[in-house]
Parts: C-alpha cells; sequence; structure tokens
C-alpha cells in the first residue's frame, strides 16, 4: 500500500511529460524573418531560409505542430518572457549574457563576425584606419555588443539597426562606410550582384566572449524538457542526414563547425 503514492506520483510525472508533445499541442516558434539567406521573405511572402527549414525539420523529428511568429530580433527575448512564443529560433548567439535570460539548446552552426567595405579599404587589426567612419550593426546582437565596448571608444561612429537588410540599403546609398555582423550571412550578400564592389576587410572575430559558443535555440528559462527534446531531435537531424541535407541547399561548406 506504501507503493501506490510512489506510483501514482511516477505516473503522472509521465503524463505531464508527454502532455508537452501531445498531438494537438502546437508549439510557437520565434523568428526575423529578414537574416538571408537564414530567414527571409520571399515575394509572395513566405518565409524561407536555413533557420526556417531546420525549424521545420526539428518540429517533425519531435512529431510536434508548429506555429511561425515573425518579429524582430530584439523582440524575441521578450516575447519568451511574456510567453508569446516556445522558443527562438534565429540565428542567436549563445551568450553568458543572453543565458541570465533565457536557457539555450546546444549549437546548430556557427558563425565567426567581420567587416565589409569597399573593395581596397584597408583596416587593421586595430581599425585605426576606422576612426570616424560609420559602422552598421543590428542592434541587440553581439556585433552590436562588439560594436559598442570596441568600435565606439576608438572613435568609430556606430549606427544600429532593426535587420541587416536596412543596413545594406545605407550601404548602398552611401550613409555607411562599413558593415559589421556574422561571416555566413555577409558572404551571401558579397555573392550577390548587390554585393559588388564591396569586400571582407580587417580581421575575422571568433572571441568566444563576442561570438559565444555558436547559434542555438532560446527556450523561456527553466523550460528544461523542451531544452532536451530540441537538443534530442538537433541531434536526431543530425544523424538521418536532414541537417546535412538542408545546409546544401544553402551553403556550400559546413557550417555547423567544430
Amino acid at each position: 500500500m506504501k507503493k501506490l503514492p510512489l506510483i501514482s506520483g511516477l505516473v503522472l510525472s509521465l503524463l505531464a511529460c508527454s502532455s508537452l508533445f501531445a498531438a494537438d499541442k502546437t508549439l510557437r516558434i520565434g523568428i526575423e524573418a529578414a537574416y538571408p539567406p537564414f530567414a527571409f521573405k520571399t515575394s509572395e511572402g513566405k518565409i524561407e531560409g536555413f533557420d526556417y527549414d531546420i525549424g521545420n525539420a526539428l518540429c517533425a523529428q519531435m512529431q510536434v505542430k508548429c506555429e511561425w511568429i515573425e518579429g524582430e530580433f530584439d523582440g524575441l527575448i521578450p516575447s519568451l518572457k511574456v510567453k508569446k512564443i516556445d522558443f527562438a529560433l534565429s540565428s542567436m548567439t549563445i551568450t553568458e549574457e543572453r543565458k541570465k535570460s533565457v536557457d539555450f539548446t546546444h549549437k546548430y552552426y556557427f558563425t565567426s563576425s567581420r567587416l565589409v567595405m569597399k573593395q581596397g579599404a584597408v583596416v587593421d587589426d586595430q581599425y585605426a584606419s576606422l576612426k570616424g567612419k560609420t559602422v552598421g550593426v543590428q542592434r541587440a546582437t553581439t556585433t552590436d555588443r562588439y560594436a559598442t565596448e570596441v568600435f565606439e571608444p576608438k572613435g568609430i561612429k556606430v549606427m544600429r539597426y532593426s535587420n541587416n537588410e536596412e543596413i545594406y540599403m545605407d550601404l548602398a546609398s552611401g550613409r555607411l562606410d562599413a558593415v559589421f555582423a556574422d561571416t555566413i550571412p555577409l558572404s551571401d550578400f558579397l555573392a550577390m550582384p548587390r554585393g559588388a564592389g564591396y569586400a571582407f576587410v580587417g580581421p575575422e572575430l571568433k572571441d568566444p566572449k563576442y561570438v559565444g559558443e555558436g547559434a542555438g535555440i532560446a527556450v523561456r528559462k527553466g523550460n528544461t524538457e523542451l531544452v532536451g527534446e530540441l537538443n534530442k531531435a538537433i541531434d536526431g537531424i543530425r544523424a538521418n542526414g536532414e541537417y546535412q541535407k538542408i545546409q546544401a541547399k544553402y551553403f556550400k561548406s559546413d557550417i555547423y563547425g567544430d
């Protein structure tokens, strides 16, 4: 008789765990759809990109329904906190600072950061030649943090934007001298007609203090069950080849990293 409460408690615990992934459960995924090639809108208004395809593959792996919720990048963590979304899959770098607000899965890809300027520009490791020039960064990103802590004290002007698309437009108009962003989306920009005449300059930023552990999926603080299921799903799509299939659709090399 004394075992019955223990058994009942175990059954209730198992039911509670399964309820998160019940057949009628829909998980809401937050994404910024202005960060090609990871997420962008087609002319028909449909979201496409690496992050979008990875998210759908993870939902299929977990056998759950998913709904995509668009928002600006700097609004994703606040949306998690007020339970507007269940997780954010939008190329969010795993950093110690962000870990104070949200929990993360392990990485699903890794990228460094770098400057892009007009071809022929030369930038040394200390960025001395950038003094007095204007650099565009995306607001609330790791590159924004680096620009605040390193560029601005050196007399470099920093302009902050909601997304990279706005930065590219101001670069083309001459309002900016440079863009500082993640290397992978910048490579995509340089490969397009609008990237003609521009090139990578200066050092490649790989300092873990700024580029973190890679891009992870952000989950509301304390939701260890969802973190665990997403980690298993990431491992699952890498093991069954779905990750590599999606990666080959957008990139010519492995972006997962070591």
